[in-house]
């Protein structure tokens, strides 16, 4: 997609250039939800339900609404347009309007003139329900005579992944090993609660201000909330502090908009921080049966694997984790005969929705015990077993997919190999009172949506004086996108990165680059400004050719500038074919497109090509476990990535650090109990003195289809570390861990009961 007549001096690729806002929120002037200032604006607060299941028979508001500085009060019956929203299935309503499923389901809306009001008001809402019997746990939520949560049943969705004959694989098996996982809800944690503002302009547009993941996503649920047009409704991203996953659901957007619109003022409302906890989506807990066959080579035959999933009251992104969990159960391995059966349930509980990586960190703690558990049972090295079965090119996936370029898998465990024989050697020769293990964990991860449409767009603009300005719809949450997105833009048009000014996520003023999900920013939208900048190119290049009297060949775009590339006197500025574009009626504003290469996966065996490409990496941790107190100290990590190209290495390495920090909260400590935890003081977080010595390694195996060769890493990053930390502790203590996080409770029961026995259930559909 890159024309080759660019100067490589002025490549902004590989380079670790300032990040774009970074000055901003370095000196304090970066605008989040909650800094926005609307003048006289209303406080709006929601009332929720207490009881996790039940039928609303009556909401009493009259007495909240003649309460001091109460401006109105609105429940279900208020929404103008339809009250139903998800973003896959359409199952939530903006407030609840027959019952509630969940404790913290919304049921009512009070707008008032301060926060003290609001709160007021809330306590006088009398709301009448007839309690109804719940369920919380997934396989009985699934159990015939079950409590129906929703009228169509408890079943979200279910996903088949079949290749070859697993039956037969396994009876010619030297080797079989089956063990049961599972994991726990996890809370996002992100720095800043929910929040937004929101007024009504002069031409009647509800314009919304959020700390949010995927503004184009937003206007629509929120324009068919309200029965509006779209373009009657703008979002405006704020900077955001921290989403992953989260803040794809709408959180306050849909409260500000039906306030805004209803009462015709400015409004503003911001989640504490008990508010998050209680009612944004956490991470799916999974219970995972995994059956695993192999050789006496250590030649990975089959797998079965039976995956049962909680969503919790309402489907947010749990269609998209059913799927991706099962793709992703194989791992980074060629394995020739799988069955994966996923089934996801409707439960009672919390919301469970996307977080950072949809169900493969769940998976990857799985695949990754089995391959050192195969490794022990076979006396082989848990690096050569796998070394010996990874994806390589020619591989086919679990969906028989064929991989023709860019599998880095190889190329990260070769990285992480020196390091982990090092530590080997050490813990062997090194006696301390404490015990040390060392673990391995690998993934693969498919950038994008799963076997669906997943475009992006954006659009380029010259400008009257020559400057460029980039448009792109793409919801930067500190991940980087925004300086990434400038350093393509900048180098396939021959300018530094200064040079090019910036509108994002902005549905007023930009078209949809979709959401700030499943680590495709880099990849889909980072193409679809490249080719926004190629057509911009194209033109400059052809004008500059006329105007010259010489061929387009010869010349090249530097610094502002096109010139000829063996005579630099010969040049015409920007702003010199901008004027006769002018003249010519040449368009100066230019769209860009892309939508990667997939196939929708077959419903009954999950045959297709789900992803357009692959992310891969390997990761190692050291560990020391005081067995006094079943503390775990991470020593040390090393992160092997590959990421097609580095566009910005620091920004790829910062990543990898939050990852890490993230993995090892998701192995140790983070566990989300609905109805039990509350807030920070219930939920544990790593904090800076828990980090490890990290060390990133950044494995450039390139993507041909993407922008300068470029992939993913944003959900990469976590993957691998907690399998990496648990394959350490059961290296320490000679005894495995196989539900998380493995806390201290846990830690100090694994110490004194030795290696646990294979573990079978039954999945009921």
């Amino acid at each position: 997609m890159t024309d080759t007549n660019f100067s490589q001096s002025s490549s902004s690729i590989g380079l670790n250039i300032s990040r774009v806002g970074a000055e901003e929120k370095l000196q304090g002037k970066a605008l989040f939800a909650n800094d926005v200032v609307l003048k006289n604006a209303l406080c709006l607060k929601a009332l929720r339900s207490e009881l996790p299941h039940a039928v609303i028979e009556s909401i009493e508001v009259q007495r909240a609404i003649n309460s001091p500085g109460c401006v109105a009060v609105f429940t279900g019956r208020d929404i103008p347009g339809k009250n139903r929203y998800g973003l896959i299935n359409k199952d939530q309503p903006l407030l609840a309007d027959t019952k509630v499923r969940f404790v913290g389901d919304p049921v009512a809306l009070v707008a008032a003139v301060s926060e003290d009001a609001a709160q007021t008001a809330l306590s006088k809402i009398k709301v009448e329900y007839k309690e109804l019997a719940a369920v919380f746990d997934p396989e009985e939520a699934l159990a015939p005579g079950a409590p129906l949560i929703h009228e169509k049943g408890n079943l979200l969705g279910k996903r088949l992944i079949k290749k070859g004959v697993p039956d037969l694989a396994f009876q010619k098996a030297d080797i079989v090993i089956e063990r049961k996982y599972q994991t726990t809800f996890v809370e996002h944690a992100y720095l800043e609660p929910d929040a937004g503002a929101a007024f009504v302009d002069q031409s009647g547009r509800i314009t919304i201000y959020a700390s949010t993941q995927n503004p184009h996503y937003d206007q629509v649920d929120v324009a068919k909330l309200l029965g509006l047009p779209e373009n009657m409704v703008r979002i405006i991203q704020t900077a955001t502090g921290g989403g992953f996953g989260s803040k794809l659901d709408i959180n306050t957007q849909g409260f500000l908009g039906l306030a805004a619109y209803l009462l015709k003022r400015p409004v503003k409302m911001t989640y504490s921080r008990e508010e998050a906890f209680l009612c944004t989506s956490k991470r799916h807990p999974l219970k995972i049966v995994y059956k695993s066959a192999a050789n006496k080579d250590g030649r990975l035959l089959a797998i079965d694997v039976k995956i049962i999933g909680d969503t919790g009251a309402y489907a947010s992104y749990g269609l998209a984790v059913v799927t991706r969990s099962a793709v992703h159960a194989t791992g980074p391995y060629e394995v020739p005969n799988v069955h994966v059966e996923s089934v996801f349930a409707y439960t009672n509980n919390s919301i469970a929705g996307a977080m950072r990586g949809f169900g493969v960190p769940q998976m990857a703690f799985a695949h990754e015990s089995q391959m050192d558990l195969l490794a022990e049972a076979l006396a082989v090295s848990p690096l050569e077993i796998r070394a010996r079965n990874i994806l390589r090119l020619g591989s086919t996936t679990a969906t028989k997919q064929t991989l023709t370029a860019s599998v880095g898998i190889g190329a990260c465990i070769e990285a992480i190999a020196p390091h982990y024989e090092q530590i080997k050697k050490s813990i062997e020769l090194t006696k301390t009172k404490n015990l040390r293990g060392v673990g391995l964990g690998c993934m693969m991860y498919g950038i994008g949506n799963t076997g669906v449409q997943n475009p992006s767009t954006a659009q380029v603009e010259l400008q009257p004086d020559g400057t460029i300005t980039l448009f792109s719809g793409a919801a930067d949450i500190g991940q980087g996108s925004s300086t990434v997105l400038t350093q393509i833009a900048a180098t396939e048009l021959g300018l530094d990165s200064n040079k090019i000014d910036l509108v994002t996520a902005d549905t007023g003023m930009t078209t949809s680059a979709g959401a700030t999900s499943a680590s495709r920013q880099t990849y889909i939208s980072g193409n679809a400004v490249l080719d926004a900048v190629s057509k911009l190119k194209e033109m400059l290049l052809t004008e500059a050719a006329t105007m010259l009297r010489t061929g387009r060949a010869s010349l090249t775009l530097k610094n502002g500038r096109i010139e000829n590339i063996s005579n630099n006197a010969l040049f015409v500025t920007l702003e010199q074919v901008v004027r006769k574009a002018v003249t010519e009626g040449i368009p100066l504003k230019w769209q860009g497109f892309f939508d990667p290469d997939t196939t929708p996966l077959d419903p009954d065996t999950g045959e297709g090509n789900p992803y357009a490409t692959f992310a891969f990496a390997a990761q190692l941790a050291e560990i020391e476990i005081d067995v006094l107190t079943g503390e775990v100290t991470v020593t040390k990590v090393v992160a092997a990535h590959d990421v097609g190209k580095a566009i910005n290495p620091d920004c790829v390495k910062g990543q990898i650090y939050g990852g890490v920090a993230m993995g090892l909260g998701f192995a140790l400590m983070e566990e989300f109990a609905p109805g039990k935890t509350v807030s920070l003081k219930d939920y544990h977080v790593p904090t800076f003195s828990d980090m490890p010595d990290v060390h990133a390694i950044i494995v450039e195996d390139a993507e041909p289809t993407g922008p300068y060769g470029a992939k993913g890493v944003g959900e990469p990053a976590l993957i691998p570390t907690a399998p990496a930390i648990l394959n350490a502790i059961a290296d320490a203590l000679g005894s495995r861990i196989y539900f998380l996080p493995a806390n201290l409770e846990r830690i100090m029961k694994a110490i004194h009961s030795g290696t646990s026995k294979p573990l079978k259930i039954k999945l009921m559909v």
